[in-house]
């Protein structure tokens, strides 16, 4: 399902690009077409991994449009984040990994659309930010509980409270990306990760993203207990016989998500 403002590229890995540009702003009719297409990612079991990138070459995501600002004063803007908020978690919520290639700075909104995803591939010359004090409101689409949960409290209150931006490299030293891509290279090194998850065992995937994802906010002795839960699960299927038939034989596997 394409829009206007989001298009996909449907197949395994499915491409989710924002389309509004030329800052890809986060508008309520952008986040109801990311609502959608997520909807219809989320029932298609032949997906095994998602890209979320930007459109052109000056942001992956600018955040919100500021000219919104005076006319969602009140109980507008209540709604406006309500609604960013839900199709956020949709996004962090959903049950295959999930692969940011920002290709240009990434600020806002839009590093908070980022956080969701599992995994960050950032361009060199990206800059990525949360400067929403500077216009005097603050990150309210997730950004004060995702990004300290990723960085850290210190230095998610120095980015937030500051409102600086980080270039690349600072970014992966805190952990804020996973990777650093050459100059126009980080939609290619994405996909090279997707394609190495979707070569993986799907079934194994998703429940090691969901257990790993519960862990931060469950005792150990309940997290051990749902990766046992989880193990059982998949040594009950077929792709676990297939893994270890290809292992013995010396072959890639062929997983059937059975």
């Amino acid at each position: 399902m394409s829009t206007d403002l989001v298009v996909v590229e449907d197949g395994p890995i499915t491409t989710i690009r924002l389309q509004n540009p030329p800052l890809n702003l986060v508008t309520v009719e952008l986040t109801h077409a990311l609502d959608a297409v997520l909807a219809a990612i989320e029932a298609n079991s032949d997906v095994r991994c998602v890209l979320v990138t930007g459109t052109g070459e000056r942001a992956f995501c600018a955040g919100s449009d500021v000219k919104e600002f005076e006319s969602l004063r009140g109980r507008v803007g209540e709604g406006k984040l309500l609604l960013e908020k839900a199709v956020y978690r949709r996004l962090g919520k959903l049950p295959v990994p999930t692969i940011a290639a920002i290709q240009a700075d990434a600020l806002g909104g839009g590093l908070e659309l980022a956080l969701c995803c599992d995994l960050r591939v950032a361009d060199e010359r990206a800059k990525l930010g949360l400067p929403e004090v500077r216009l005097g409101v603050m990150p309210g689409s997730g950004g004060t509980q995702r990004l300290p949960r990723l960085v850290g409290p210190a230095r998610a209150k120095e980015m937030i409270l500051l409102g600086d931006l980080l270039d690349a490299a600072t970014a992966a030293e805190v952990g804020l990306v996973n990777r650093v891509a050459p100059a126009g290279g980080a939609m290619e090194m994405a996909r090279a990760m997707a394609e190495t998850i979707a070569s993986r065992g799907p079934i194994a995937v998703r429940e090691a993203k969901r257990v790993i994802d519960i862990a931060g906010d469950t005792p150990l002795d309940e997290g051990f207990a749902a990766e046992m839960d989880a193990s059982e699960r998949i040594f009950a299927t077929q792709d676990m016989l297939e893994g270890a038939k290809a292992f013995f034989e010396k072959r890639p596997p062929d997983f059937t998500n059975e």
